[in-house]
């Protein structure tokens, strides 16, 4: 890991309480600074501090900016869930269903995948699908379990029926 991602990380740590809001972003937008406008992992830890300090509407603009400049398959995913988990508390839950959904399907076996999965769950609860939910978040659950996978499974695509 290098210095820059050392000290961003070292400022997320330090998120416990001791930071304010107004503070959390001036750190990171400082640091961020560094690497400039079009580096995308700059501008998602942008986005991040806002998001953290309660400003979706802020942190939106800047995630969608970081995934139109390319973040790898590392980051990628989690700018796509924060960004929709802000979408949708900002009260747009199609479109946060849109990207949950596009991410999964594009992106089958990417990192975060059960992640992604689990704020789908969320964001179709939202929209009023509970048994669609819970089926996305059996399905995701299922090929973790000891025993019963296959019962879990099948139960779980019932629910859609």
């Amino acid at each position: 890991m290098d210095d820059w991602q050392q000290r961003i990380d070292a400022i997320w740590n330090d998120t416990s309480g001791v930071l304010v809001d107004d503070e959390l972003i001036a750190r990171i937008d400082a640091i961020a600074a560094e690497r400039g406008d079009d580096d995308a992992q700059a501008v998602l830890e942008r986005a991040g501090a806002r998001d953290s300090a309660g400003r979706p509407d802020e942190a939106v603009p800047l995630y969608e900016r970081a995934l139109r400049l390319g973040l790898d398959d590392e980051n990628r995913p989690q700018a796509v869930i924060q960004m929709a988990s802000s979408i949708r508390n900002l009260g747009d839950n199609d479109r946060a269903l849109e990207l949950l959904e596009a991410e999964l399907r594009e992106h089958p076996d990417a990192p975060y995948r059960d992640e992604v999965a689990a704020f789908l769950a969320l964001a179709l609860v939202s929209a009023g699908s509970a048994e669609r939910a819970a089926s996305v978040a059996l399905l995701t659950l299922a090929p973790h379990l000891r025993r019963y996978t296959r019962s879990v499974t099948n139960y779980a695509r019932e629910l859609l029926d």
